[in-house]
């Protein structure tokens, strides 16, 4: 199955956060399709806090959605993730945003994700790898929407798209 996940890091050096949680995805039998460029972003909710590098990557899994949560979660476990507050600092956040056309809402589990829709730093990168993707429930394309988030927090591209390579 196809996936759109966000990865992001605002605690130490993000970079290398960002590229260690692109590694484990790869070793854990996830294929990077594509990857948006990293950008560093303003947080939102809690705006007292260091800054983030956000990514969002097209991914193919042969897991379901929770089994896929599960694996995205023990990755944030073994790269030492600890818990602070809600929308507090974090070395590595993963979060599933699309999973193809499915929609899931259990308590568990929300695909596409809730938010996603009102936050510049998921719509800017998504909408660079994926502007054409209509979204499940919406019916408009990420391109549409990533210009309605209604969201003013800065969004800055650091690092231009590395794609990886498809044998």
């Amino acid at each position: 199955m196809r996936y759109f996940i966000s990865i992001g890091s605002n605690v130490g050096d993000r970079g290398h956060h960002l590229a260690q949680a692109r590694r484990l995805l790869s070793r854990s039998g996830i294929k990077i399709i594509r990857q948006s460029s990293v950008y560093e972003t303003e947080p939102v909710d809690y705006p007292d806090q260091p800054w983030f590098y956000n990514q969002v990557l097209e991914i193919e899994s042969p897991h379901q959605p929770v089994v896929l949560l599960n694996l995205l979660k023990d990755i944030e476990q073994r790269m030492k993730r600890q818990p602070t507050f809600d929308k507090g600092p974090r070395i590595i956040d993963l979060d599933i945003l699309l999973a193809e056309k499915t929609v899931i809402q259990t308590q568990k589990l929300v695909i596409p994700h809730p938010r996603m829709s009102f936050r510049n730093f998921v719509m800017i990168p998504l909408a660079e790898i994926a502007p054409d993707f209509v979204h499940p429930i919406f019916h408009q394309t990420i391109a549409v929407l990533a210009g309605l988030t209604g969201d003013t927090s800065l969004v800055r591209k650091i690092e231009p798209a590395e794609q990886p390579s498809i044998n």
